[in-house]
């Protein structure tokens, strides 16, 4: 019977917890409000380390001797560990902690149960995704379902997520902006993750950011510039770009302004054929060059649907892809005209993401979700975000060609063409910075005219 309370304990601890984050995240309710939510994280926390920390205890006579030292050992790893979690999602909870050691850290833990709960969830999706087929058979979903059955155990496990923390820091340590938080891989299992405290605002918080003097534009180009290189160059990429999981802040030491990356469980690798192809395919978007982006984008699985492919990578109309879309802004007729288009052409909209290759699919996903921090950036559809991307895309594919080059002066050559290649781009950057300076000397000497009072 107690072995059964505590089971029922420690599910309802899950369904609080994970209820408590769908009410957050639509912004209804603060899961914090309710005492039942806070025991249910409480029960769900402490059963899950003490579990992966210490031992099953399952061996041990519930309520005996032996099973209350047991129990009392997960308080020696802490001096403090605050029961309210930092954050809350539906495979995992984030608390903060202090070591006897003095560090403060940040203690990822999974929810009880929720490894073998992912198995019935991905069946009831399959089912979900059969009977919406037999429906409509113009809908094509099965792709969503062979997606989750892949991704879901790679999240699940945190030391992979540890492994991925470690490689996309090395991978990007050139960027003296960016900050991952280190694993202390002492203290970590599978389903609990330890790792240093890292403190921030939200990347879409532009009240924090005007409070910390940080330059919203400045973080748009980091922001730029890392996922640039993760895709174009490197083809490791961090699919979950959310404002949860990604900070902004002042170093304490040094005052430089950082980006902080977290939960680094979701990565996509890209084979070197696709993000090649991706490549030239931006390359060709930026540059309007539209005999190349219907060729790459018929060579990325878009066949015939190569303007609606090109619509949704962008998250632009067809008229602005072709007008070059670095050449104006986003306008709010525009966005009516791409939302209005996009319930028009559903059955497209699925045949096409049936067909494109899988990586392409967390690539969408990933893109969207940075356009939402530019768009609550202001920063949407910037030239220098374009210009970032080119370089990139210049350095991935010298790179590759170097690579098979078969003499030191083919190398050399190449070498020769990428730098050219960058120093235009670079030029290109240059002239309109100097455009937007001289608009903003005619804007400030027309104020000066038309106020009253002397500039």
């Amino acid at each position: 019977m107690a072995r059964r309370a505590l089971k029922l304990a420690s599910w309802t601890g899950v369904a609080l917890a994970a209820s408590g984050f769908y009410l957050y995240s639509n912004k209804y309710l603060d899961p914090n409000d309710f005492g039942a939510v806070r025991v249910g994280r409480a029960v769900a926390t402490t059963a899950v380390i003490s579990y992966d920390y210490l031992t099953s205890l399952r061996s041990v006579p519930y309520g005996s001797e032996e099973y209350l030292q047991l129990r009392s050992k997960i308080h020696d790893l802490f001096v403090s560990f605050d029961d309210t979690p930092l954050g809350a999602a539906s495979l995992a909870q984030v608390h903060k902690a202090v070591l006897h050691d003095g560090r403060t850290v940040a203690v990822k833990v999974q929810h009880p149960k929720v490894q073998a709960q992912s198995s019935k969830d991905i069946l009831l999706m399959e089912v979900l995704v059969l009977a919406v087929k037999q429906l409509f058979p113009e809908f094509e979903f099965m792709w969503l379902v062979d997606e989750a059955k892949k991704n879901l155990p790679l999240e699940l496990d945190f030391l992979n997520e540890g492994r991925n923390s470690e490689k996309v820091a090395q991978m990007l340590k050139h960027f003296d902006f960016l900050k991952v938080p280190r694993i202390y891989w002492d203290l970590s299992t599978k389903r609990v993750l330890l790792m240093e405290f890292v403190d921030g605002g939200q990347v879409n918080d532009r009240d924090y950011m005007e409070k910390n003097k940080i330059d919203v534009n400045e973080i748009s180009r980091h922001l730029g510039k890392m996922y640039s290189e993760m895709i174009f160059v490197n083809g490791f990429v961090h699919c979950d770009p959310h404002p949860g999981n990604v900070l902004v802040r002042k170093c304490p030491g040094t005052g430089k302004v950082e980006i902080v990356l977290l939960d680094h469980g979701l990565y996509q690798v890209l084979t070197d054929e696709f993000r090649l192809d991706y490549c030239h395919l931006w390359q060709s978007l930026i540059w309007t060059d539209m005999k190349r982006v219907k060729k790459y984008s018929q060579r990325l699985g878009a066949g015939d649907l190569y303007p609606l492919f090109a619509c949704m990578l962008t998250a632009r109309s067809w008229d602005s892809v072709n007008r070059g879309i670095g050449q104006a802004p986003v306008t709010a007729t525009e966005d009516a005209e791409i939302r209005n288009n996009a319930a028009n052409y559903l059955p497209e909209i699925s045949q096409l993401l049936n067909h494109v290759p899988r990586q392409m699919l967390l690539i969408f996903k990933t893109n969207d979700l940075l356009r939402g921090i530019e768009a609550a950036l202001g920063t949407r559809a910037s030239a220098s975000s374009f210009l970032n991307m080119s370089r990139c895309c210049v350095r991935a594919l010298a790179m590759h060609k170097k690579k098979n080059a078969s003499s030191l002066f083919r190398r050399t050559q190449i070498s020769f063409r990428e730098a050219f290649n960058l120093w235009q781009i670079n030029l290109h950057e240059l002239i309109l910075r100097v455009k937007g300076l001289r608009l903003a000397s005619w804007v400030l000497a027309l104020l000066c005219w038309l106020l009253p009072t002397p500039c």
